[in-house]
This record gives C-alpha cells, structure tokens and sequence, in this order.
C-alpha cells in the first residue's frame, strides 16, 4: 500500500463524507473505488481507440450487408 496525500476543497470533502457515512464504507476505499473508476474508463477508452485503428470499413459494411432487413421487435423500438 501506498499512502498519497490529498488537497481537496472542503465542500467536496465535506460531501464526501456524508456519501461514506451512508454506504458504510471509509473514505480511502470511497477514494480508491473513485480512482479505479475513472482509470477503467481512461483505458477503455485507449483501448477502443487503439481497435478502431485496426478496424477495415470495407469489411465492416460487408458483414452489415448480412444483416436482415427486418422492423425491430415491439420492445425495442424507440
């Protein structure tokens, strides 16, 4: 474990307290959870980026032209 110190502005600290006294849980793990969160959405992002550099637009619309031509179910209309 490493230990990270922390300036936050003390209105944001102060709703971060009233959040964790509600869920039961510590502020480090609140602030744990939060970095983990954004860092997981940070790479998926790279990661899909990275993907769509390999993607072939020739191909894509060669395998949509196998999809049906069909109305959508009447739960899945918009």
């Amino acid at each position: 474990m490493s230990t990270l110190s922390l300036r936050i502005p003390d209105s944001l600290h102060n709703e971060v307290k009233n959040l964790v006294k509600k869920e039961g849980i510590s502020i480090n793990q609140f602030i744990s959870s939060a970095v983990a969160e954004k860092m997981s959405a940070l790479m998926t992002e790279k990661y899909l980026l990275q993907r769509s550099k390999k993607g072939n637009e020739q191909q894509f619309f060669k395998a949509m032209s196998k999809v049906k031509d069909v109305d959508p179910d009447d739960f899945d209309k918009l």
